[in-house]
């Protein structure tokens, strides 16, 4: 049983390993484009990209509403047309200056929490005496704290 287990998790770990190989690649044949307007097609960012080399796809971004982010990912057949978009960069597609960069790959991880957590929940018990805003510790106007009945 112990065995099974072991074959499972060097399988899963090989498959991870190797989609993540996969990605990286396809990442380094991408570009970032930024500033693109919100009713813009991806046949109209295809044909735009086309001088740089053959566009496999692309790819525009949606929020949780389903619209358009304002940016998308272009992603060409060989890493020789990544260089050739680069220049695209400031050049105007559908009435707006795109801004053209290469897409990063995402480090697994990053996201994680360092140092302290800020998901602790704190347990914060009320004070033996209340005290209301502005009476307690600290004068209020400037005056002090010594009872005057006049």
């Amino acid at each position: 049983m112990l065995f099974v287990k072991y074959l499972s998790f060097l399988i899963c770990s090989s498959s991870t390993s190797a989609s993540l190989t996969v990605r990286e690649q396809a990442d380094s044949r991408s570009v970032y484009v930024g500033n693109v307007d919100y009713g813009c097609a991806s046949e109209i960012i295809k044909q735009h990209f086309m001088s740089c080399g053959k566009v496999i796809r692309v790819t525009i971004p949606a929020n949780e509403f389903g619209l358009p982010k304002g940016c998308a990912y272009v992603e060409f057949d060989n890493i020789d047309a990544v260089p050739k978009a680069l220049l695209l960069n400031e050049s105007e597609l559908h009435g707006r200056k795109i801004k053209v960069c290469a897409k990063r790959t995402n480090i697994p991880g990053m996201k994680k929490i360092r140092g302290r957590s800020t998901y602790v929940l704190r347990s914060r018990r009320p004070s033996a005496v209340y005290c209301r805003p502005g009476y307690g510790s600290a004068p209020r106007f400037g005056r002090s704290m010594r009872y005057r009945p006049y």
